[in-house]
């Protein structure tokens, strides 16, 4: 395996092209910024990538090829789980899972279950006690049904990056 590409930046923080939807939702599930807009053309996205110091990844190669372009990275696969590996793999960004919106990419904040409990159907108020919500868009959060496949891509996500850091040092 490669070693994670140094950066400029600490922690790494992406801006994702509008092919790259799935992928931004896993990285920020597992705590990465990760920037996404599924309508921003390529010179917006330069804007915003130079502007707010993000790292584009893309697969497309032209755009990565523009000088006026900070700092980009083509990411390989086809699946978002390959993304997810190689992306992890070359910048071993720190994770803290469950701290990000997967819709916006606002900080969640723990929320009383009373504070919610209006915005929750009645077999989610019956089962769940803990919850999160996201400031910036209002998305409520819990650990539901789909919890366990959740937890399996946060699982594969660190054994990448504990990879990623292991070949770093030797």
């Amino acid at each position: 395996m490669a070693r994670p590409q140094r950066l400029p930046l600490a922690p790494p923080r992406f801006l994702l092209d509008v092919h790259l939807g799935t992928l931004a939702r896993r990285l920020r599930l597992i705590g990465v910024d990760s920037a996404y807009s599924n309508d921003a053309d390529d010179d917006e996205l330069i804007g915003a990538a130079n502007e707010q110091h993000r790292v584009l990844l893309t697969q497309d190669r032209g755009l990565l090829r523009r000088r006026s372009l900070w700092l980009g990275g083509y990411v390989r696969g086809a699946r978002p789980d390959q993304q997810l590996r190689d992306v992890l793999g070359r910048f071993a960004p720190p994770l803290a899972p469950w701290t990000i919106c997967t819709a916006c990419n606002g900080r969640l904040s723990a929320v009383a279950k009373a504070d919610v409990e209006h915005a929750l159907r009645p077999g989610t108020r019956r089962t769940y006690d803990s919850f999160a919500r996201c400031p910036a868009c209002g998305q409520v959060y819990w650990r539901g049904a789909h919890s366990r496949r959740l937890e399996g891509i946060v699982a594969v996500a660190a054994a990448a990056v504990v990879s990623a850091q292991g070949s770093e040092r030797g």
